[in-house]
């Protein structure tokens, strides 16, 4: 059974405030979604595996723990995920980066596969898909699913805010991966939008509102 963390950071929650403001504008908002992005990789890559190492410092020898395996691989889902990627980068600038697009097919509303671009060896990788906002859950349940596809089989999933119903049907679907959520909003509205919620955060993010 995989996990969910649901963040507790003073910067987080902090950055999230000015994330909803209605005022924020569109570099502010790009830089700190990258930023929360940053903050919450270090949980996300808390237990990347690692193996032992003799290091000679200036004054002695001694034996460290560096990371082992190949480089894990980020996958934003197009087009909002790409707000958290360069966030992640930060602090792991040796990740693989692919691409999922997921577009609602308005007959079905189920997400459908427009584009997806993979690194070689996906079996041997930890991936970790990122978008800001865990709505329906349906894409995300998606994008897990196509990277189950390639034999990955380390999955974790990081949105900056959730709601309760897409936070419930990813685990749902999904039971064996960790989620990470920034904050866990109230509920959806009738337009599948989260309460309080930041808005359209793809639109924010590129400045199309």
């Amino acid at each position: 059974m995989g996990k969910t963390v649901i963040m507790d950071h003073a910067l987080i929650c902090h950055k999230i405030a000015v994330l909803r403001d209605e005022r924020t504008g569109t570099r502010d908002f790009r830089v700190i979604a990258g930023e929360i992005a940053t903050l919450m990789s270090y949980e996300v890559f808390r237990d990347l595996p690692t193996v032992p190492v003799k290091i000679k410092t200036p004054v002695a020898e001694t034996e460290e723990r560096m990371l082992s395996g190949r480089k894990p691989v980020i996958v934003p889902i197009l087009r909002a995920g790409l707000g958290m990627t360069n966030g992640v980068l930060e602090i792991m600038p040796s990740a693989k980066v692919g691409h999922i697009g997921l577009k609602r097919n308005e007959a079905t509303h189920e997400p459908e596969e427009y584009y997806c671009n993979l690194p070689a060896h996906m079996d041997e990788r930890i991936a970790v898909i990122t978008d800001p906002m865990l709505a329906t859950g349906g894409s995300a349940v998606a994008a897990v699913r196509m990277l189950k596809d390639t034999g990955c089989t380390d999955i974790r999933f990081m949105c900056i805010i959730a709601a309760p119903e897409g936070l419930e049907t990813l685990r749902s679907a999904h039971p064996d991966i960790d989620i990470y959520v920034g904050c866990l909003d109230k509920h959806l509205n009738e337009n599948a939008y989260i309460v309080p919620g930041l808005g359209d955060a793809g639109d924010r993010i590129f400045g199309t509102d």
